[in-house]
């Protein structure tokens, strides 16, 4: 077995193309190379008859290549599965295990990333037109970086990932995260999950993902094996635990709540906390920190916030604008939390922001009561 391999490697992200018998819909996923003929990827994604099924690596670039592939493992009760590739190209980099890891069971939130293929992340191809003169489409890459709540979603036997809010939900019966099932979950340059669902009632910037360790408790002792002979999963006793914080400190803050029930009219001595927090943080003082944050968000509020050069009133501009879109003031605090790391000016804005989210269920609670 070769060398393990720590940490998220771009050429080794699959984008896994699934096509089904009998006119039946084909299908999206993610995965991740586990060896040099293996990928790890989510149960659902490759489940049911299959037409074909091919995976695809570093798309449209320099070292772009295709396979086809055959499923080895199918565990639907951890929803992982393995493929394996059955016509390597002579030349593909090689691929060793990744390191694996647990998720200690404590009061913590843990940084994590990933790299997949979701829906919204569909883009028009100008360069490659059908044959009624319409530009064809893909899927470009999406990589998410964001905090793992590890005491949520404890009965599922999943992770909680907090994510920034991809743009708004412009399809009701499908989600933007449609192609991310698969992704491979990583902290501290270990394997720690694979997405497997986006539960539309956590709200656009919740992903849940199949944990690592639940794996020896659910998988049948054959599974396991073949987990371990194809996906480099070490035996039970040999799993690490997943690192804290990068300053090995615990944090053990709760998930901010969402802000998607504020007022659109809400005035702006209400707004002053937060604002003044925004203000004070370093990554905006700069020349390009508040472009670099409006590109992290939902483009309208780019396209449709009055600017300003002065700060605190650029600010409140962004800010105002957020409130029409909904969801958007949530995207604007999670790339803040993202982009600048943890901080004192952080958690002074998370403060304000947890004022602004108590005002708004103390009015609700108003309401309930009349």
């Amino acid at each position: 077995m070769g060398e393990r391999a720590r940490g998220l490697e771009a050429a080794r992200v699959a984008e896994i193309l699934v096509r089904r018998p009998d006119g039946l819909p084909g299908r999206r996923g993610s995965g991740y190379r586990v060896g040099e003929a293996t990928v790890l990827t989510a149960a659902h994604v490759v489940a049911g008859p299959l037409a074909s099924l091919r995976v695809r690596f570093d798309a449209d670039r320099p070292g772009e290549w295709a396979a086809d592939a055959r499923v080895v493992l199918l565990a639907e009760s951890a929803d992982v599965a393995l493929l394996e590739i059955t016509d390597p190209p002579t030349g593909a980099p090689p691929a060793g295990p990744p390191p694996y890891a647990a998720v200690p069971d404590a009061d913590l939130t843990l940084p994590f990333s990933a790299m997949g293929f979701p829906r919204f992340k569909l883009r028009e191809d100008t360069a490659h037109l059908l044959d009624d003169g319409s530009p064809s489409q893909y899927r470009d890459s999406c990589h998410v970086s964001g905090t793992v709540s590890v005491l949520s979603n404890r009965r599922e036997g999943t992770l909680e990932l907090a994510v920034v809010t991809p743009p708004a939900d412009v399809e009701p019966d499908r989600s933007p995260w449609e192609g991310m099932s698969g992704a491979v979950v990583w902290c501290g340059g270990r394997v720690i999950g694979v997405v497997r669902a986006h539960h539309r009632s956590d709200g656009l910037g919740r992903l849940a993902a199949g944990r690592v360790e639940r794996w020896y408790d659910t998988l049948t002792p054959a599974e396991l094996e073949l987990l371990q002979r194809y996906g480099g999963l070490p035996p039970r006793p040999e799993l690490a635990l997943a690192p804290s914080l990068p300053d090995g400190a615990h944090d053990a803050r709760p998930a901010p709540a969402p802000l998607t029930g504020l007022p659109t009219d809400l005035p702006l001595r209400e707004l002053a906390g937060l604002v003044d927090a925004l203000t004070a943080l370093p990554m905006l003082r700069g020349g390009t920190g508040t472009a670099l944050l409006l590109d992290s968000i939902d483009d309208r509020v780019a396209a449709n916030a009055p600017r300003d050069p002065r700060l605190r009133m650029d600010l409140y501009g962004i800010v105002r604008t957020c409130l029409r879109y909904p969801g958007t003031l949530d995207q604007l605090l999670e790339a803040v939390r993202l982009l600048e790391g943890p901080s004192p000016e952080v958690e002074r804005m998370d403060r304000a922001a947890g004022g602004l989210a108590g005002r708004d269920s103390a009015r609700d609670g108003r309401r309930d009561g009349e």
